[in-house]
């Protein structure tokens, strides 16, 4: 099994928020935003694994400010860490007012998926190869939050 690079299954993904996307006062909802997220970051489980992959856990995820209809919504997700069968994938939203081109970075998320075999069993994956100092960061952070994870899940 060959290791993989972030950017081989880095993913970017653009979507304009319509009327169907918020509430009455115009505001996306935020299970709209969280599904994005996770669609964004099942393309890059599965572009990693190239299996069926799904979403194990969702560690966290922050909103910071509201994103309404007519904004462009921008989901940039990639890979911070790579366990055996496991991957945590980081997401970064961004919303582009369209009649203005201001952007405001909106919402982040860290995202745990498995990728399963035509069983549905978790199936090994390839490991990753950091080529930045910015994924060697984001991938030691993400050692940690696996760390906390374990031992939430774990009691240890």
């Amino acid at each position: 099994m060959k290791n993989k690079t972030v950017k081989d299954s880095r993913v970017t993904v653009s979507q304009v928020m319509q009327p169907a996307d918020a509430n009455p006062a115009g505001n996306v909802h935020g299970g709209t935003i969280m599904k994005l997220i996770d669609n964004a970051a099942g393309v890059v489980a599965f572009r990693h694994s190239r299996c069926n992959s799904v979403t194990a856990s969702v560690d966290q995820i922050d909103f910071h400010y509201p994103a309404f209809i007519g904004d462009l919504l921008t989901i940039k997700a990639s890979l911070n860490l790579v366990g055996k069968t496991s991957m945590e994938i980081g997401a970064r939203v961004e919303s582009e007012n369209l009649l203005t081109g201001q952007t405001r970075h909106i919402a982040s998320a860290y995202l745990t998926f498995v990728s399963l075999d035509d069983k549905l069993k978790p199936v090994q994956v390839s490991g990753l190869i950091f080529e930045t100092e910015k994924e060697k960061k984001r991938n030691a952070a993400a050692q940690a939050r696996r760390k906390i994870r374990l031992a939430e899940k774990y009691g240890k």
